[in-house]
């Protein structure tokens, strides 16, 4: 993936918008989704993703830059009564095509205003030179007192993944909280955070942007402490809660070998 990055003449500080339209529509996708459905971790936290959202028994759901298209045919096999939308940037010929056999999934061109009872959103926003309008935008799709359910990577796992957003790593559910969610913690068996739309607020932009450039500013700070205090914080809560563990660790570590 990384080497179609580069072919493709991207880079992740300011990137070109046609470049990018161009990466996104590489046959390197076509492989990163086949790998996906043949990898039983991967395929663990869509299930898991799945199992949740039915749960809450929607009628509408939209998975937003749903790619290959294999979360939502696992959405639209296990609710078959529900309408399962995909709103994908750079929407690929071979998932469209894996979806035409469910006549509950569609394709949609953009997000709607509160057109949905949960959006589903996997490793997209690391991708985006904008989250924070992306995020917004999502959220307005969603009906009041809906749900979203949202992974993000904001690493640098490969080269795709914009370090203008890694800042988000620290401070997103600060967003999400200004944007009127409530966090109701991680969707089990997965990487993804689930929210509830619990108000529906205006999103003041000039408050949002503020708050965007102090995260950024703090972003260096926090993971500086993230490296070099957080692990002693652990570490002196661990000998204070467990007074034997570090004298048994060193005795163990002094014994002899079997």
């Amino acid at each position: 993936m990384d080497q179609a990055w580069v072919r493709c003449g991207c880079v992740n500080h300011n990137p070109d918008p046609d470049l990018l339209a161009t990466f996104y529509n590489d046959p390197v996708w076509l492989l990163n989704g086949m790998f996906i459905e043949q990898h039983a971790i991967s395929m663990g936290h869509r299930q898991a993703i799945t199992s949740a959202v039915a749960s809450l028994a929607p009628e509408q759901v939209l998975d937003f830059g749903g790619g290959f298209g294999t979360l939502a045919r696992l959405l639209a096999t296990t609710l078959p009564n529900a309408d399962v939308a995909i709103c994908e940037p750079y929407p690929p010929r071979h998932g469209i095509e894996s979806c035409k056999p469910f006549p509950n999934i569609r394709f949609i061109p953009e997000l709607e205003s509160q057109s949905v009872d949960v959006l589903v959103s996997t490793d997209v926003l690391e991708h985006v030179p904008d989250p924070l309008s992306l995020l917004a935008a999502m959220v307005d799709a969603v009906k009041p007192c809906g749900h979203l359910f949202i992974a993000n990577c904001f690493y640098p796992v490969i080269a795709c993944h914009l370090p203008c957003t890694f800042h988000l790593r620290y401070s997103f559910d600060a967003f999400c909280q200004a944007l009127g969610l409530e966090s109701l913690g991680l969707c089990e068996g997965s990487h993804a955070s689930v929210y509830r739309r619990s108000q529906v607020v205006q999103p003041d932009w000039q408050r949002l942007r503020a708050m965007y450039q102090h995260s950024q500013r703090l972003f260096p700070w926090r993971e500086w402490k993230s490296r070099h205090i957080t692990p002693w914080r652990i570490r002196a809560k661990l000998a204070v809660t467990h007074p034997l563990y570090y004298p048994r660790k060193l005795l163990n570590a002094a014994g002899p070998k079997s």
